[in-house]
């Protein structure tokens, strides 16, 4: 019986949790200036760590940038972030990211992610479909390390390659499958 309260329990947790992520997030959603300003910082930052996401900046059709996506479970799990699509450098629409998961887990996590997009279809798919599922539609590479160090314009084969990158917290592995991309006003 006890096994089944402190189940019931982490679950109503877990629950709270993302209930609690995704209505601070609205609440405190930030302005398009600041969302604008941050993504562009938070590139800056990927810049540096990663020197070849920025040459392969320079082949994008653009760049769609989540500057702080805030992860949190306990058995269940979610996360929630906004971000920009830039083109040319200029915020041209804004986006939220909501992820769900279930499995062992445990803690809170905050990190960036950046999504080049490499071709016009890739681009056309995001504002056509209204949205996007992370593993349905165009081809998402997440660069590693080990990726990173073989990837050059000879090699650039994939219609979207991704960088999670500036993670804070407590929470172990990090994955942007499932993710769902919707398009928001600001």
């Amino acid at each position: 019986m006890n096994a089944l309260r402190d189940r019931l329990c982490g679950v109503l947790l877990a629950l709270a949790s993302i209930t609690l992520i995704a209505g601070t997030s609205q609440a405190v959603a930030a302005s398009a200036e600041d969302l604008s300003r941050d993504a562009k910082q938070a590139l800056e930052r990927l810049y540096k760590s990663q020197p070849v996401a920025e040459t392969l900046s320079k082949d994008a059709k653009a760049v769609l940038v989540f500057p702080n996506i805030v992860k949190a479970g306990l058995v269940f799990g979610g996360s929630y972030g906004e971000g920009v699509l830039l083109k040319g450098g200029e915020a041209v629409d804004y986006y939220n990211s909501v992820t769900g998961s279930w499995g062992l887990q445990a803690g809170a996590q905050s990190y960036s992610y950046a999504v080049f997009l490499m071709t016009d279809e890739a681009v056309s798919y995001l504002r056509k479909t209204k949205g996007w599922e992370i593993g349905v539609g165009p081809t998402v590479v997440v660069v590693d390390e080990g990726v990173a160090k073989n990837l050059s314009s000879t090699s650039l084969k994939s219609g979207a390659y991704a960088f999670i990158f500036g993670q804070q917290g407590l929470m172990a592995g990090l994955s942007i499958e499932g993710a769902k991309i919707t398009r928001i006003n600001r």
